[in-house]
């Protein structure tokens, strides 16, 4: 969990109920840093995050918006009359047009694009020639720039002029007459230069660059692991788009790891968690109904086996536990293949060795387990026979449920469905089907012959 040293959640949310601390609590939301802010407006029911979102000036507004989830913007922009939202956007920047884009409404942006000037607009016209998941698109144009044929002078010059509150802003982008990029240069390769000198020996041309199409996940990944502070986005000339700084990577890697989870449980990252009842229960419900279905699948496969059921109670009894150890085995396969996937560790020629790993855990544990459930069966029931039935069971179970874990994500990956979304929900209905089934077929094989 990400420690917010400033940031008193409890005390903030319970003075936004109280009108008489209104003003107080306007002035310690503006002292937090825009993430924080966001955090804070989020963990707000949706009336009194309203209040306190237009207590707030409108340049704090814009940051705050800049950070929240997509689903507590809308939250915020739908409560918004006309004049408001005019308001909002006349003072937006390009970087912010581009983050609220498909959160405002068409005429909005249009306004708000008639006020940008003839440069704006072409960096805004550049960057939404990428697409939402690409590195182009978000290129961070609040960077230092200097031609590979200036003097040192000219690069200390840029660093002296540089605003107090200014991050990450270190690096210097070379690039060449045509605009194309030539390297980067550190600012700590100027200490102790003449300044008469040129910049062109001091360039670093070994610096990573992200490629403007690159995926965002994958262009966060190489900055976080490049050891620079920020890296050049060029486009598929080499001509220099922006940067991406290691604040933003870190945040985009953030953001997607917390997607991954919320997928899991079959909830979208982007949800707010005030967001209200009825648009809330229509985004849960496809999953809860997908859940249904496999729920009577798995009700049918017992149904077969209804006679069966009805002369040996045990088996009634036991069911859940095969059911069960399955369903976990399987998951822990998941879970690895999911993160496996994300990190780009698996690849085709890796495959069947895992394939063959993974079967042979799920074996060794799989007759580990069905000796000792098989023995407190007998135990319980006094049947040596059900013991064995349940073990056997299990057995097969466990070793289906991980070939499932191997294969399913890679066939919804195939398929360009996230497995963190739904690979949860086939693998259950996987390990309750065919632990049924095969416990169930046992019994009536072995116990009613």
């Amino acid at each position: 969990m990400v420690d917010h040293p400033h940031l008193d959640l409890e005390e903030i949310v319970r003075d936004s109920f109280d009108e008489d601390e209104l003003q107080q609590l306007l002035a310690r939301l503006t002292e937090l840093e825009p993430a924080e802010l966001a955090l804070a407006l989020e963990s707000m029911p949706l009336e009194q995050r309203l209040n306190c979102y237009l207590g707030l000036a409108v340049s704090d507004q814009i940051d705050a918006l800049m950070y929240m989830r997509v689903d507590a913007r809308e939250n915020i922009f739908r409560q918004l009359d006309d004049q408001q939202l005019r308001t909002l956007v006349e003072e937006m920047d390009v970087d912010a047009l581009l983050e609220l884009l498909d959160e405002l409404p068409t005429r909005l942006y249009d306004y708000a694009c008639s006020r940008l000037d003839a440069s704006q607009r072409r960096w805004l016209e550049t960057a939404l020639t990428y697409d939402e998941d690409q590195c182009g698109r978000y290129a961070d144009h609040d960077l230092l720039i200097i031609n590979k044929n200036a003097r040192v002078r000219d690069a200390i010059r840029l660093f002296q002029n540089l605003p107090d509150d200014t991050e990450y802003q270190d690096t210097l982008f070379v690039i060449d007459r045509t605009g194309r990029y030539a390297g980067q240069i550190q600012a700590s390769r100027l200490l102790g230069q003449a300044t008469h000198l040129p910049v062109d020996p001091l360039i670093d041309h070994d610096a990573p660059v992200v490629e403007g199409e690159l995926d965002l996940d994958q262009g966060s990944d190489i900055v976080s692991r490049s050891g620079y502070t920020a890296l050049a986005v060029v486009d598929s000339d080499g001509k220099l788009l922006g940067r991406l700084s290691i604040g933003e990577a870190l945040e985009n890697v953030r953001r997607s790891l917390e997607s991954q989870f919320m997928h899991t449980a079959g909830l979208d990252e982007e949800e707010d968690l005030f967001a209200p009842i009825m648009i809330s229960a229509k985004r849960r419900a496809l999953w809860l109904g997908i859940n249904l279905l496999t729920a009577f699948l798995a009700a049918w496969t017992i149904g077969m086996f209804e006679a069966t059921l009805q002369q040996v109670v045990a088996l009634a009894v036991l069911m859940p536990i095969v059911a069960s150890m399955g369903g976990i085995a399987g998951s822990q396969t998941l879970t690895l293949m999911i993160r496996g996937l994300a990190l780009e560790q698996i690849t085709e020629q890796t495959y069947m060795a895992l394939l063959r790993k993974e079967m042979g855990v799920a074996a060794l544990n799989g007759v580990l387990w069905s000796v000792v459930i098989a023995i407190i069966t007998y135990f319980w029931f006094g049947d040596w026979l059900i013991g064995g039935i349940i073990g056997a069971a299990i057995v097969i179970n466990i070793v289906i449920a991980a070939v499932s874990g191997v294969y399913i994500p890679r066939w919804l990956d195939k398929l360009n469905i996230d497995p963190a979304l739904s690979g949860s929900v086939i693998l259950t209905t996987v390990t309750d089907v065919v632990g049924f089934f095969a416990f169930l077929g046992l019994g009536s094989l072995f116990l009613l012959a």
